[in-house]
């Protein structure tokens, strides 16, 4: 058929081709113009902010000196990351980012899961509306006041002693004690993320079909195995994107929360790759071997997003 076309028109049929795709283009274009007039702020920001800096990433490579400029500094390959991987500090760094960002996602990541199932089986919506804000508004607390909060309540003076103090217990500097330091950033930020994580869960269990629930129900399946055998497939596909984007950003704690609640005391166990940095990138203004470091921490985030999303593939929720 295409070789007839070929022959009545004597145009090839991958020029016919290709101009169709263009007229299609254009007419859409056309058409949804305005929507693309609003996109354009969108690409502008990723390509200022995000893809242009790339052109940056070779000062890990060379000993930057502001003076000399970019391409006038010299090149000295990998002595920045070979320094880093050899360093006191290596091991330290890369188990608590590492410990840190799996207890998240063991406690904070299913919590917001279990908050959405437990919300969806509330049968008085006012009980529930009450719920969905009291476990929303920590989101709303800036980083700064959660932590000025943390560090009044367990303080040696601070509440939490005072309560200990009362029932005969000795007081503790749970913030001067590394032993205590990723007790109280995971548990502080399941208290602030799970409210605002189980939304995307609940609106994912509001497009559940009814009639598999009712389905259920006939076979005989209790509240329990409904939420087992229906809920929880409707909204896997949900679960497994977000999984694979918290993966993704694995080695990405929050740095701003650590450098507001650690101290040198709590160094062994608070801190992570992100905290270094600032010392060495901000404090130091070692440029150069801070961004051989957060090279390094982004390319082990994106091999992981590659692995996690290759590993969904058995699943079909995958990213791409």
């Amino acid at each position: 058929m295409s070789l007839m076309r070929e022959k009545s028109t004597g145009v090839p049929v991958t020029a016919i081709n290709k101009n169709a795709f263009s007229y299609r283009a254009w007419r859409d274009l056309k058409i949804n113009r305005y929507v693309y007039m609003m996109l354009i702020p969108v690409i502008a920001y990723y390509f200022i902010f995000l893809y242009l800096p790339m052109y940056g990433l070779q000062i890990a490579f060379r000993d930057f000196s502001p003076g000399a400029g970019m391409l006038g500094s010299e090149w000295v390959g990998f002595k920045h990351f070979e320094s880093f991987f050899n360093s006191y500090y290596f091991w330290r760094l890369l188990r608590n980012t590492l410990l840190l960002s799996l207890y998240e996602l063991l406690f904070a990541f299913p919590a917001s899961i279990i908050l959405a199932l437990l919300l969806n089986e509330l049968r008085s919506n006012r009980f529930k509306r009450i719920v969905q804000t009291v476990t929303y508004m920590p989101h709303f607390i800036s980083i700064v006041v959660i932590c000025g909060i943390l560090v009044d309540f367990l303080s040696r003076d601070g509440l939490i002693n005072d309560i200990l103090a009362f029932l005969g217990i000795d007081r503790t500097s749970f913030l001067g004690e590394s032993g205590w330091f990723r007790s109280i950033y995971i548990s502080s930020n399941v208290w602030q993320s799970v409210g605002w994580s189980s939304i995307i869960y609940l609106s994912a269990m509001s497009s559940i079909d009814p009639s598999l629930y009712e389905a259920a129900r006939v076979d005989g399946a209790n509240r329990w195995k409904q939420t087992f055998h229906v809920t929880l497939p409707g909204i896997m596909t949900t679960v497994v994107i977000l999984l694979i984007l918290q993966i993704g950003n694995f080695m990405t704690v929050g740095t701003e929360k650590i450098l507001l609640l650690y101290n040198s005391s709590t160094y062994e166990t608070a801190d992570v790759i992100g905290t270094f940095l600032y010392r060495k990138g901000i404090l130091e203004a070692d440029y150069s071997y801070s961004a051989a470091v957060g090279l390094f921490n982004s390319v082990i985030n994106f091999t992981l997003l590659i692995i996690a999303n290759a590993a969904s593939r058995k699943s079909e929720n995958n990213l791409w």
